[in-house]
């Protein structure tokens, strides 16, 4: 007992002799001109160029830091839109130093213009991802997300398909300002204008605080959002000249004033798009060539309509709705010429009209209790989408005509509650709920009568809490997610009996971070996560999806979840010229989801693609990537990734198993000619990659682009010339289930011209952001 007397006496004493010995900054922060007290700027405290701590001024300008240990510091003093100001102080001798009150002024060069699109895109490495700053380079680089995709490292999308990959695998979700969408990944990217985009977020491995599904990760698209005092906003105009030209604008306004804030945002993508292509099949006693042409008419309207209202210094309500209206016209010419002539010859002319109306409507509220960084968050996210499809199949030949109508209507709730308590300086704490609700409906009539229909429901209701602490060079989070999931599926079609399923289970998902920087210029990032794969609606939907005169792609009902358990270090270099990541990742996969190929029980000259779900398996890669400025007049983004996975998988009757690797790079240059002038030397190639049935040769492809600045600073012009040696292509040599070689061109040769207006001058001076307002997806349980 006497023992336990002397060591809490001790402790205490040395607490005390601590406190007493550690040093205090004071001060406060006003305009240099209005002479008004700045709120929410930030104080940083170095000690020889190292950052020690920091802080924000409340809202009447003042700042106090404390518990720094006696010594020289310098103190930066850091706002949007104003100079830095830089200050020494010395603890040593006073130990408490109120700086006084301290003036900054505004930065004429960073108010000249309201920089809504930055010049150059950059890429940033966060504890738990990649972040893309999209800046007009990649806007130039083409006309939707899906043709920019592209240009980020990591990703790939398919030029046929539009199926988007990260890190080779394509079970990925995809995000919208952080909230899931019931519009299928691949129609997603045709839809998004890319001068809509402000930021694209690579969340390779999510913390438990996320929804686990998507075994490759989440990418999240972050469309604009302004946040300046006053009334602003920017003008984005491009024109695309392939065989026809294309249309790509967004309209950006915001007006700030008091407690209020009004933001807008309207992109619109239209254009022809024309692609053309052949397959050569050797298979036995049925040779034949297809020849394909396609020619696809596409508009889209996107837009973006919010308000946050302020009620006082702890309370924020805020509300947003998201419209995507898409219209879709295509046409094809499909011909299958058999070298047998006993053999009928297959003409299919198709022509299909597909319409999509999707909705979000999202609304926040936030409390901030009195303990510094405690707060609370309700928010209810509701979309719907309602996209009916007609299609159109002609057989000259024959002759026949068959048409196809499909009514798709998908609605999606999700209620999200979150908790955030910094229990200590070094510890915080991080729990939430949520409830999902997802619902889909689908009708396939032909030639006006009833065909077949698919109803599908899913409900998951969750809880998660994550730990985090930081001690000196270190910092670790741990936490753990806890699904409930229902599932009920009815599926009815003429002449076969109703097929009714249903599933039910709970699973926990555990997360681990461990972050080490030993200085300013390294960082080791270590996560571990366990994720699922439930089946997309594409994947287990049975309603035919798409059709050619010789395969049929329909989904699989019966598809049990894939499990993966995932793995992952990276390490980021930061030198004088800039910043180098590094990463190795190993995902152990527990009934994997792939790709199934039969003979069509109904014609056995045709094939279904499918689903089904396959043993165990594994998957490694490893990925760089880094922004280098090399001299004032040249910098460069690149990406260097290599995949290595084992692919399974049917093909008619046939198993197969192979071992494939992806090796893919990207680089973009950027050369300052003059204060105004630049120019943009782009280069990316895509290893070769082996599929069920074939594999797929090797692309690449450069890019050469200019930007301008005009009118003062506010305007920039720009152009782009994309694959200026015609390089690009999708052709491919396969054996399975018999051998078949083919090449599909599309327009990949274009020239691009764009520009850029800003207008308003409207300072930083907003109250303080929830990291949703920022567009940043920093907290969300409420993640798909």
């Amino acid at each position: 007992m006497k023992l336990k007397l002397f060591i809490l006496l001790t402790l205490s004493s040395c607490i005390n002799l601590f406190a007493q010995s550690s040093g205090n900054i004071s001060g406060k922060v006003i305009d240099k001109k209005t002479n008004e007290p700045l709120p929410y700027v930030t104080i940083v405290v170095k000690n020889n160029d190292a950052i020690v701590t920091g802080g924000i001024t409340n809202e009447t300008g003042n700042f106090e830091i404390s518990k720094l240990v006696p010594q020289k510091y310098s103190v930066e003093i850091q706002f949007i839109g104003y100079k830095t100001l830089l200050k020494e102080v010395d603890l040593t001798t006073n130990t408490r130093i109120d700086m006084g009150t301290l003036a900054i002024e505004e930065d004429v060069a960073q108010l000249a213009g309201v920089e809504v699109v930055k010049e150059r895109s950059i890429m940033e490495q966060k504890i738990d991802r990649k972040v893309i700053n999209v800046g007009k380079d990649l806007i130039s680089a083409g006309a939707s997300a899906g043709e920019i995709m592209n240009n980020i490292p990591s990703v790939s999308v398919d030029p046929q398909t539009n199926q988007i990959t990260l890190r080779g695998n394509s079970n990925v979700r995809i995000l919208i300002d952080g909230k899931p969408t019931n519009i299928s990944p691949e129609q997603l990217l045709k839809q998004i204008p890319s001068a809509s985009i402000k930021q694209i977020e690579l969340i390779t491995n999510p913390s438990a605080k996320y929804n686990p599904e998507g075994m490759s990760g989440i990418i999240n698209i972050v469309l604009h959002k302004n946040a300046n005092d006053g009334f602003n906003g920017s003008i984005n105009s491009g024109v695309t000249f392939g065989i026809t030209p294309k249309a790509n604008s967004s309209f950006d306004l915001n007006y700030k004033t008091g407690k209020v804030n009004f933001y807008g945002n309207y992109g619109f993508n239209h254009g022809k798009n024309a692609n053309d292509g052949f397959i050569n099949s050797f298979e036995t006693n049925n040779k034949n060539r297809q020849d394909f042409k396609f020619n696809n008419k596409n508009t889209s309207h996107l837009f973006k309509v919010g308000m946050d209202y302020f009620i006082n210094d702890n309370n924020t309500l805020s509300f947003y709705t998201t419209q995507n209206l898409f219209d879709g016209d295509g046409i094809g010419r499909t011909f299958v010429d058999y070298e047998n002539m006993t053999t009928a010859d297959i003409l299919q002319l198709f022509n299909s009209k597909t319409e999509s109306n999707s909705q979000a409507y999202n609304f926040d509220y936030k409390h901030n209790f009195k303990k510094e960084g405690e707060n609370i968050e309700l928010e209810v996210n509701y979309n719907t989408n309602d996209s009916p499809e007609r299609t159109t199949f002609d057989f000259p030949l024959i002759p026949s005509y068959t048409l196809n109508t499909v009514a798709n209507n998908n609605d999606n709730i999700i209620i999200n509650l979150d908790y955030v308590n910094p229990l200590s300086e070094s510890t915080k704490l991080e729990t939430g709920l949520q409830t999902r609700i997802e619902s889909t409906d689908n009708l396939l009539n032909i030639d006006n009568s009833y065909n077949s229909s698919f109803n599908y429901e899913r409900r998951i209701y969750s809880a998660y809490a994550t730990y985090g602490k930081q001690w000196k060079k270190w910092s670790a989070q741990a936490g753990a997610r806890v699904e409930k999931f229902e599932a009920e599926a009815d599926f009815r079609q003429v002449g076969n009996n109703q097929a009714q399923f249903s599933d039910s289970f709970i699973t926990v998902y555990p997360s681990g971070f461990v972050s080490y920087n030993p200085n300013d210029k390294n960082s080791f990032n270590f996560s571990v996560a366990r994720r699922v794969d439930r089946a997309s609606i594409q994947q287990i939907n049975p309603i035919r999806e798409w059709s050619t005169p010789t395969i049929d792609s329909k989904g699989n009902p019966d598809l049990d979840p894939q499990f993966t358990n995932s793995f992952e270090l990276n390490y980021t270099r930061r030198t004088k010229i800039g910043s180098i990541t590094s990463g190795i990742f190993y995902r152990k996969i527990y009934d994997e989801i792939s790709r199934y190929i039969y003979e069509s029980p109904t014609d056995p000259n045709k094939n279904i693609l499918s689903y089904d779900n396959f043993k165990d398996n594994d998957a490694f890669g490893m990925e760089i990537s880094g922004n280098l400025n090399f001299t004032k007049w040249w910098s460069a983004n690149f990406g260097i990734d290599a995949y290595f996975r084992k692919i399974r998988g049917v093909v008619a009757t046939d198993y197969v198993e192979a071992n494939t690797t992806i090796f893919n790079s990207r680089i973009n240059n950027t050369f300052k000619a003059t204060k105004d002038l630049r120019f943009q030397l782009f280069g990316m190639y895509r290893g070769k990659d082996i599929n069920l049935q074939f594999v797929r040769k090797p692309m690449w492809r450069t890019d050469l682009g200019a930007s301008y600045t005009v009118l003062k600073g506010k305007g920039t012009v720009s152009a782009r010339f994309s694959d200026i040696f015609k390089a690009m292509k999708f052709s491919f040599d396969g054996d399975l289930p018999y051998r078949q070689v083919g090449e599909f061109h599309w327009e990949s040769q274009t020239v691009y011209l764009g520009f850029n207006y800003r207008f308003g001058g409207g300072k930083n001076k907003a109250l303080q952001r929830k990291s949703r307002d920022n567009n940043e997806t920093q907290k969300s349980g409420g993640l798909l």
